[in-house]
Order: structure tokens, then C-alpha cells, then sequence
């Protein structure tokens, strides 16, 4: 591609310096001439045809749809749509540019991403942005895919179990094959580079130089990519709640069960502190007997509460609420009483964590397929990177050796995924190794992206400067009130990074708000806790 580029814009330069020349009949055709030497001129050079949103939605909320290639080796090939959404900046004279936005995923809709940061973001930053969201390719209306997954197929927090590994085999390859039946060639290419490079089409079509973006989770990831492919043409970006780029995916899985055992260590030593209130053991040891006794007992006879009957692994799959200690505490009392047939108290049910948002404009009743969100999530993970190993027996010699060393969920997140049986991505995984100057923001207890991966991508931007909320709980930074906020404002208004990374508390006392984003799906086990932030789901970035 970079030798394309060099070439094509090598080819503008000579067009240029002819066009004085031309005679008028032939200055008709110099549009036709400039887009025959930029093979991507058709994209960068639309004029979006902006709408109002909804009807019952704010007046300023608009939304276009704009035409990328499928292939941007061949782009004179296939196209996709891409949705795109913006409110203007608040004030002409201080607008510095525009801000895209993307909520995490993958799979992740942020077409109304302008609708729910507004009461998150501060004047200071409407002021001088255009808010623009996208749904990315693949995902809401932007050309969705779905690969018609049932119940069954859409679970893919399985522990492995040596009675069930052929049938979980069989379950990959299924959803590999579905989906490959149901989007054929375009799978390949459903990838976060591509994604980047249709951010940069967003930018060019908004016509703007330089692009500053806002990226959660997932986010970060597509964020970094976007510095690596198009460095000159990053502006502020601040990367929320961060993925370790060394690290996708299949790390990244993994790394969900290295951060839970040290969270539930922490919920041992805070719930033995209190054990006059939860009576579950004395000293952080007997609260982790009193726990694991609880799962082998469920896994012998599964235990009724909430309409569920759980058995020890859906016990253990609930390893986000021990980022949350006192939601742990009170759960596992719930569960050890109804293990001992004790009739729970009036209303008394699994503590839920699900993330606060506003409700959705009535236009964004999606008509995409039911299961796109799972088939965006594939597609992307398993077209990324050519690092997922082949032979299922790999994955069962991973699945038991970490479900020693993590025992809480180590044989979830190195258990067999359909990626297995995935083609290969058009490109390798892309390498995030540069000096965009970027801003990192993470909390301490981090379920979904932990604090050693926010590290991650602060080696790899070397640029940046990250911020670490200590004590910070929960996924996702930035519009909660915390410690952080005034790094992220001061970088976005005045582009101004601080000095150095920086750790900072957030005082006691002080309410943090909820991220109020796009109503995610369900989690993966009805009833079972949603991780507060964002995305509402435990099983996304």
C-alpha cells in the first residue's frame, strides 16, 4: 500500500503542474484525470448528504452514509457502508476540529456515540469538536454481517472439560463455517486496519487535515492502529481502558484470567476484614476455601437461585464481580445460603453492575441480523492476526495448563474459539511501534482491559504519556469524575500532554459517574453481572 500511495501521489504531483496548460475543452476532463491518479479519490472525495437522525431526536443530530472499499489493495473492487453521525462544535470560533469516537467492541455500535458523551464530555471539549460516531464495517448499518448462530452457538464462555472438548471442537468449527457460508469473501477483510483506514476516509470526506479521536477498550486498539498507518495525520488522541497491541487477540482473551486472580485475592483480604458482616471465613485462605467448597459443591448439585440452576463453572465465569468486592461479597453469601437451602431474604437477587445509559432515539431499533454483534466480534479477532494456533490440541494443552495456574478462569479464556477454523485476514496483525504523541487512560481494577495492558500500549505508543487512576474500578476512564478527567480535558483543548505518566487518587467521597453509552447486549449468562462501564457485556473489549 505504501508504495501505491507513493506512486499515486507522485502521479498528482505531474497532473498538477499539467493542469495550467490544458485548453478549457480539457480542463473539463481534470476531475476524471485526478481521480484516475488517486485510485481512492472516490472515496476521500464524497460529499456526505447529512440528515437529521431521528425525528423524535435533537435537531443537531445528523447521520450520513458513506461508500469504502472493501479492498483497499483493489479498490476498484466492492464497496461497504459505512454510517457516520455527528453533532457540531458549540462554538464556531473556538471549533479546533472534529472528534471521533468509537465505543470498544469489537463489534461495538457508536453510530449514537455523540448522543451519549454529551452529558459526559465538558463544554470545554464541544466546544471546539464536531462529535462524529460510526458504526464500523461489518457492524450496525454499516453493511452488517450476521451468520445466522443460534442460542447454543452465540455461548462461548465454555470451560474446558475433557467429556466436552470434542463437542466444543465441533462448536468452533461450526461458527467458523456459518460464517464463512453467510459473507463469504468478505471476511477477509473485516478487519481493524481497515477500519483505520475508513477512519481516514471519514476524514477526508469531513474534509479535515488532522483527525483527534476518543476510543474506548477496543477502541484504544483500533486507535493505535489508525497512528501506525496514518502517523501525520493523528492529532489528539486519547486511548481509554487500553489493549496491549503485543497482545491481540488471543492474549488479550487470555489476560482476562491473569487479571481476575490478583481482583479475587484483593476480594478475599477486603471480605475476611469483614467477616462479622459476611461470616464467610476469618482470613483471606478460609474465604477462598469457603469459595472453592461453594463451586465443587455447585458442581455436584448445581445450585437454584434467581430461575438458574448454576453449577461450579457458571460460578466461576463470574469472575468480573471480584473487581467489585463488596457485589462479590454479598453474591457469594446469596449463593452459599441457597447451597444450603436457606430461602434468600425478600428481594434479595445477584447484585447486577449494568452500565447507566439513556435510552436509545427510536430510529436505532437496528434491522440488522440478531446475532451481529457475536459475528463482528469473530470476524475481526480472527481476521486480525494469523497467530491463532490451528490444531485444537493446542488449545486443550493451554486450557489445562492455565486453568492451574488461573483457576478461576484460565480454562475459559484459553479454551478452543472458532478462530481455529477461521481463513486467514487479508493482512498480518498490525505492529504498533511509533511516537504519535497519544494520551493512555487506565484504572487500577480494570476488569476488561487490566492495568499490565494499558502498559502495553504505553510501550508501544512511545510518544504518549498514560494516566493511571490508582484504586480506580470498573472499565472505563474518562467522563466518570475522576482523577483523570482534567488530563483528558486539558490534552483535548489544548493538545498538551503531561510531562510525564502520571498516578493519580480519586478524592474519597466523590460520586463517579457511569459512563452513559450506546445499550449494549446481554451478558453471556442471563443473570449473571455485567461489568460496570463499558461495554456492558463481560465478554468484550
Amino acid at each position: 500500500m505504501r508504495n501505491r500511495r507513493t506512486a499515486s501521489l507522485v502521479a498528482m504531483g505531474v497532473a498538477a503542474a499539467l493542469l495550467p496548460a490544458l485548453t478549457p475543452a480539457a480542463s473539463a476532463a481534470a476531475p476524471q484525470l485526478r481521480l484516475a491518479a488517486d485510485p481512492l479519490a472516490r472515496y476521500t472525495q464524497q460529499k456526505p448528504s447529512w440528515k437529521r437522525c431521528d425525528a423524535q431526536g435533537p435537531a443537531n443530530f445528523e447521520c450520513a452514509t458513506i461508500k469504502v472499499p472493501l479492498d483497499y489493495g483493489r479498490p476498484d473492487g466492492g464497496k461497504l457502508d459505512v454510517a457516520i453521525s455527528r453533532t457540531k462544535a458549540t462554538s464556531a470560533e473556538d471549533r479546533h476540529g472534529v472528534l471521533l469516537l468509537n465505543p470498544g467492541g469489537p463489534g461495538g455500535t457508536g453510530l449514537d456515540m455523540p448522543l451519549y458523551l454529551a452529558s459526559q464530555l465538558p463544554d470545554s471539549v464541544k466546544k471546539r469538536y464536531d462529535l462524529i460516531g460510526f458504526d464500523p464495517r461489518g457492524v450496525g448499518l454499516s453493511s452488517p454481517v450476521g451468520c445466522g448462530l443460534n442460542d447454543d452457538e452465540l455461548d462461548w464462555q465454555r470451560p474446558y472439560k475433557a467429556e466436552t472438548f470434542d463437542k466444543d471442537v465441533r462448536w468452533a468449527r461450526t461458527v467458523a463455517e456459518k460464517c464463512r457460508k453467510s459473507n463469504g469473501a468478505v471476511l477477509p477483510h473485516l478487519s481493524t486496519r481497515n477500519t483505520a483506514r475508513d477512519m481516514d476516509v471519514i476524514r477526508a470526506v469531513l474534509g479535515e487535515k488532522k483527525l483527534s479521536y476518543l476510543g474506548y477498550s477496543y477502541g484504544t486498539y483500533l486507535g493505535a492502529v489508525y497512528t501506525q498507518l496514518f502517523p501525520k495525520r493523528a492529532d489528539r488522541f486519547v486511548l481509554d481502558s487500553a489493549v496491549d497491541p503485543e497482545r491481540v487477540w488471543r492474549g488479550m482473551i487470555q489476560v482476562w484470567a491473569e487479571g481476575a486472580e490478583p481482583a479475587f485475592t484483593r476480594w478475599t483480604e477486603w471480605t475476611a476484614a469483614r467477616n462479622t458482616t459476611y461470616e464467610l471465613g476469618r482470613t483471606p485462605a478460609e474465604v477462598r476455601a469457603t469459595f472453592w467448597n461453594l463451586v465443587a459443591g455447585a458442581d455436584k448439585k448445581p445450585i437454584p437461585i434467581d430461575g438458574l440452576l448454576l453449577n461450579g463453572d457458571d460460578i466461576r465465569s463470574l469472575r468480573v464481580m471480584f473487581f467489585y468486592v463488596e457485589d462479590a461479597a454479598q453474591t457469594v453469601v446469596l449463593l452459599k445460603e441457597a447451597a444450603e437451602g436457606r430461602a434468600p431474604a425478600p428481594g434479595a437477587t445477584l447484585p447486577l453492575r449494568v452500565p447507566p445509559t439513556a435510552p436509545a432515539p427510536s430510529s436505532f431499533a437496528r434491522a440488522v441480523p440478531s446475532d451481529n454483534g457475536d459475528a463482528s466480534f469473530w470476524s475481526v479477532v480472527c481476521a486480525d492476526t494469523r497467530a491463532w494456533p490451528r490444531d485444537p490440541e493446542q488449545y486443550r494443552r493451554d486450557a489445562i495448563r492455565d486453568r492451574a495456574k488461573y483457576p478461576l478462569y484460565g480454562d475459559f479464556a484459553s479454551h478452543i474459539k472458532p478462530c481455529a477454523f477461521w481463513g486467514q485476514g487479508a493482512e498480518p496483525a498490525t505492529k504498533v511501534n511509533n511516537t504519535v504523541r497519544a494520551l493512555v487512560l487506565q484504572n487500577e481494577w480494570d476488569p476488561q482491559t487490566p492495568l499490565v495492558s494499558g502498559k502495553g500500549m504505553r510501550r508501544a505508543l512511545k510518544g504518549s504519556r498514560m494516566v493511571t487512576v490508582l484504586d480506580g474500578l470498573g472499565h472505563g476512564v474518562y467522563g466518570t469524575r475522576s482523577c483523570a478527567d482534567k488530563f483528558a480535558t486539558a490534552y483535548l483543548v489544548t493538545g498538551r500532554l503531561p510531562v510525564v505518566d502520571v498516578s493519580c487518587r480519586t478524592p474519597a467521597g466523590r460520586k463517579l459517574d457511569g459512563l452513559r453509552l450506546p445499550p449494549s447486549a446481554s451478558p453471556a449468562v442471563p443473570g449473571l453481572p455485567a461489568a460496570p462501564g463499558l461495554p456492558g457485556r463481560q465478554d468484550r473489549f
